[in-house]
């Protein structure tokens, strides 16, 4: 194979996995909100991970026997910790929003989670740069537009509360990942994450009172937490793990402003979701904030000495 057909082969892979990332983390929101039309949002979730966490926990036991297990306690604990931050604290609350707000607006203020993440910084005392808060800024300003009357949506103030304590937990999440012990291999710590996030929404879940009826589940609910468990959480991981080793992170990082967009047009499309003038605006700004920070973190980092990347667990 000559070397500009390999380069050509290459970069079809690189969009093609781009596209999928895109694509199915963008879906994940309407397949939440069709999974709890007839199911509890938290064991929904529940299910969703810990069946995800088990089949790539399996498919590493065989394929790689036990040496991707290798780990201390404190890595252990430490992915636990991220997971119940990421998965019961972010991703739960993203269902228990749902039941409030359409699947476009939720997933256009889970956009907010890189602006979250400078906050963070801020708060321990790291310095980000001028355009960077700019971008926090014009970001949070279309947060608070949508914030206003609950985005034009009847019954939205509550989830919009709820869905940006999510963000905030899925921030947290994600910053102290990269800052305590985590298994060294990111397979291991991904499934060690979801397990641990899917029993902490169980064990939540219980505690308000929900409770699971299996006749009460459509198949239409069933078909949707199956494709998050397959798609959502396994396919989608794995082309954006395969992503972050072969191509450029500022371009991989555009998952963060295209999700949302790919959200409220399948929302739109496939349960007739209602978009107004104030979720197109306010969305618009959040993006535009998103993209700000996105890009100037990434040219600052281009810059610096190369640093290994954190793999979100799932979205």
């Amino acid at each position: 194979m000559s070397a500009n057909a390999a380069d050509g082969r290459r970069t079809l892979m690189i969009w093609g996995a781009l596209a999928i990332v895109y694509v199915v983390w963008g879906s994940t929101y309407l397949g939440i909100k069709i999974a709890i039309e007839t199911m509890p949002p938290l064991f929904h979730g529940s299910l969703r991970f810990v069946a995800a966490g088990l089949l790539l926990a399996g498919f590493l036991l065989v394929t790689k026997r036990l040496a991707p297990f290798r780990m201390t306690l404190k890595q252990l604990g430490g992915a636990a910790l991220v997971g119940l931050l990421l998965l019961t604290g972010g991703n739960g609350m993203v269902a228990v929003a749902e039941q409030h707000i359409s699947s476009g607006l939720a997933a256009l203020l889970v956009a907010s989670v890189p602006l979250w993440l400078v906050v963070l910084r801020l708060a321990f005392r790291d310095r980000p740069a001028l355009l960077t808060l700019v971008g926090v800024l014009v970001g949070f300003g279309g947060v608070a537009a949508l914030s206003l009357n609950g985005g034009g949506e009847s019954a939205g103030t509550t989830g919009i509360v709820v869905i940006l304590l999510g963000s905030v937990s899925w921030s947290i999440g994600s910053f102290l990942s990269s800052r305590i012990p985590m298994p060294p291999n990111v397979w291991t710590a991904s499934a060690v994450e979801m397990l641990a996030g899917g029993m902490g929404l169980a064990v939540v879940g219980a505690s308000v009172g929900e409770r699971f009826d299996l006749a009460a589940v459509s198949g239409r609910s069933w078909a949707a937490l199956a494709y998050l468990v397959l798609v959502g959480s396994l396919v989608g991981f794995t082309a954006y793990t395969w992503l972050l080793g072969n191509a450029p992170i500022s371009l991989v990082s555009t998952y963060a402003y295209v999700n949302p967009i790919v959200a409220v047009i399948l929302g739109v499309l496939i349960v007739n979701e209602h978009v107004t003038v104030q979720i197109v605006l306010g969305g618009l700004v959040i993006l535009l904030g998103v993209a700000l920070v996105v890009s100037t973190e990434r040219r600052a980092k281009a810059r610096a000495a190369p640093t290994p990347e954190t793999v979100p667990a799932s979205r």
